[in-house]
């Protein structure tokens, strides 16, 4: 059982991943920390965990504390990730892991140095059904991938919430990009040669719908598009996905990046040898990702979205963030 501490009282631990954690075979919810003590003490009621602490440093003082989970802004991910790491404390840091090569780079080679795991918390990369739209290329069912689109667009947000602010590093690419960035990550395998990306931006100077362009070295392609401009219904968002290969091609029916429950996607082949829907039965992806973790910790697995997968990721998003001029 792996004692974990969180760092913060974000929505994201609120709404998904304190459930997901209480629910997890291998977890114990040690201790929570944060700068508002009336919220960390509300939260520590509401999800059961053992310990409250109103700074973040005396969290990781905590020798009971194991592994910690840094749900914090954007702009806060690199530093607490790495003062947890040389803590000796192992890390499932949110999405995006860091804002630069540069930062992320330095986190992992605090993890190396201390001896403790650094994983990335995307959740969605630990679903099934993602394994089996990997394993469906694989098995090279619609050939050689040519093309991939992924989006992921939902409505706005007030300025005050950090995902709207400049500071905090808000804005559409950094907050829901780094989903469909990662979709295509994942199905194409590899870092794109050349990358082409325009923006809008907001009057606090963060973007709100980003769209990519990505070329491959074998002459494969992909588009991401990302945004925060549907109407102002909390939750409101658009996920979707095609791939195309040489033989056919995939589409969702019923896909949300981190929905659970029965998925389905549907897969032909262009000489209409094969046309049909499969269900994959998806759980819960926040417990899949720290029961992965925990399993890294006590057993020596390999974190499924490993160094690699997050530096080839965040080499791709510092480049469409480059080219939209942010």
């Amino acid at each position: 059982m792996v004692k974990w501490g969180v760092l913060g009282t974000a929505a994201i631990l609120d709404k998904n991943t304190a459930k997901a954690m209480q629910a997890a075979e291998n977890c114990e919810l040690l201790a929570i920390a944060g700068r508002n003590p009336q919220k960390v003490d509300a939260f520590k009621e509401k999800h059961g965990f053992q310990k409250a602490y109103y700074r973040f440093d005396e969290l990781l003082a905590d020798p009971e504390v194991q592994a910690v989970y840094i749900p914090l802004p954007n702009a806060m991910h690199a530093e607490w990730t790495i003062r947890a790491l040389n803590a000796g404390k192992h890390v499932l840091c949110e999405k995006p892991l860091a804002p630069s090569v540069a930062d992320a780079e330095a986190m992992f080679a605090a993890a190396r140095a201390n001896g403790v795991y650094l994983m990335e918390a995307f959740a969605y990369q630990h679903s099934p059904f993602i394994q089996a739209l990997c394993d469906e290329i694989a098995a090279g069912t619609i050939g050689d991938v040519l093309y991939v689109e992924a989006q992921l667009v939902s409505s706005d947000s007030d300025v005050s919430d950090p995902r709207m602010r400049r500071e905090t590093l808000g804005g559409a690419m950094y907050d829901l990009g780094v989903y469909p960035a990662s979709f295509v990550q994942r199905i194409m395998g590899e870092e794109p040669q050349d990358v082409h990306a325009l923006a809008t931006f907001t009057d606090q100077n963060v973007d709100f719908h980003t769209t990519a362009y990505l070329e491959y070295a074998n002459g494969a392609r992909a588009t991401i598009v990302c945004g925060m401009d549907l109407v102002r219904e909390p939750w409101t968002a658009i996920d979707f996905f095609r791939i195309y290969g040489t033989k056919g091609s995939i589409e969702p029916v019923r896909f949300a990046f981190n929905a659970m429950g029965p998925l389905v996607y549907k897969i032909r082949t262009f000489d209409g040898s094969l046309k049909e829907k499969r269900v994959v039965e998806t759980p819960n992806n926040y417990q899949l990702e720290i029961e992965q973790l925990g399993r890294c910790i006590e057993q020596g697995e390999t974190p499924a979205v490993s160094e690699a997968f997050s530096m080839s990721h965040v080499r791709t998003v510092e480049r469409i963030l480059q080219a939209i001029g942010y």
